[in-house]
């Protein structure tokens, strides 16, 4: 991999499901780039593609089940054509993932201590004593007390938080290169979200790891990450860094959900919303699939759109970029 070389890059990535009424495109043309060390967060309502395009790169999807057309090159190899072994080395040791809900992604028969151990001795030449060693080092290093103790329980032991840690120590066990955290603050409180946030950027910072962070959360990837990439509806429609993005967003999607975020308003004043719902994947609209939801589509609306750049690294997928003023979040 040259210093030119993206860590990683999604290209034209299509995301096809078998299900009982047929084939169905989930995702199409998903075309994205993360640099080493960066920090980028994918953000869209839920059914717009984000897991699916996360377990994607993990090759986590059932083969039986779902093809994925296109190329997704990590370090400059494409994982779609790696066998079942070299994907296994690259899993845990080049590209982590902390999944959702840490109680159904851990193992409940084994210990804390033993899926740490089991990641390690799976991907490094070392005695099962220096596993154990590290695994204790491992939970104290992501904030768990009592490590050596903890260590020894197992995940049903533990609080939503500490659980959360623990998914984030397993997937750090062997220092890769690229963390993928799909909504890892589901489900808990306030405090311990911040905690969880606050400790992944800090690892991020410390290690050099970079991190592809799907969310709901726009204020946490403003806070946390260097570029957003917009989905929706199975596709990236907006890619840029998130100070860009903010100040003038380039897509109505993006500009709509910025403006549904929650804000300090007159008692009784309607709350800025987007009309309308994802569509079902059975049901996806012609053209710009934005389009029924979308104020300001057009006639020339209904036919295909392909990502523009109307700035150097700011691309939207809307035929109208170039001309519209789209309201931001900071001006």
């Amino acid at each position: 991999m040259t210093a030119a070389t993206p860590l990683l890059e999604l290209d034209r990535v299509g995301i096809n499901l078998r299900t009982g009424g047929g084939i169905v495109s989930a995702t199409r043309d998903v075309s994205f780039k993360v640099g080493a060390a960066e920090r980028i967060g994918i953000v869209g309502e839920s059914g717009c593609g984000k897991t699916l395009t996360g377990l994607a790169i993990m090759q986590l999807l059932p083969r039986g089940l779902a093809r994925i057309d296109g190329a997704i090159r990590f370090e400059g190899r494409d994982l779609l054509k790696l066998s079942g072994r070299e994907l296994r080395r690259v899993r845990g040791a080049g590209i982590a993932m902390i999944f959702q809900e840490p109680m159904s992604a851990l193992d409940p028969v084994f210990t804390i201590g033993e899926q740490i151990v089991e990641t390690i001795l799976a991907h490094e030449a070392v005695s099962r004593r220096e596993a154990k060693e590290r695994a204790v080092d491992l939970l104290a290093r992501v904030g768990i007390p009592l490590p050596a103790r903890r260590a020894g329980e197992y995940p049903h032991q533990l609080s939503g938080g500490m659980r959360q840690r623990a998914m984030i120590a397993i997937a750090l066990a062997c220092n890769p290169k690229l963390l993928i955290a799909d909504e890892p603050t589901t489900a808990l409180d306030v405090t311990i979200q911040a905690q969880i946030i606050d400790l992944l950027v800090d690892l991020s910072e410390t290690t050099g790891t970079a991190l592809l962070f799907i969310t709901h959360d726009l204020g946490v990837v403003a806070e946390t990450c260097t570029r957003m990439v917009t989905m929706y509806a199975g596709e990236v429609v907006e890619d840029a860094t998130v100070d860009d993005a903010l100040v003038r967003p380039r897509h109505p999607y993006t500009a709509g959900l910025f403006s549904a975020l929650p804000r300090l308003v007159e008692r009784g004043a309607p709350l800025p919303s987007i009309p309308g719902r994802v569509p079902p994947l059975m049901a996806m609209p012609e053209g710009c699939r934005f389009r029924p939801r979308c104020p300001h589509a057009e006639e020339a609306c209904t036919t295909a759109q392909a990502m523009r750049e109307p700035e150097p690294g700011h691309r939207a997928r809307c035929r109208r970029t170039g001309e519209l003023q789209l309201e931001g979040t900071v001006g």
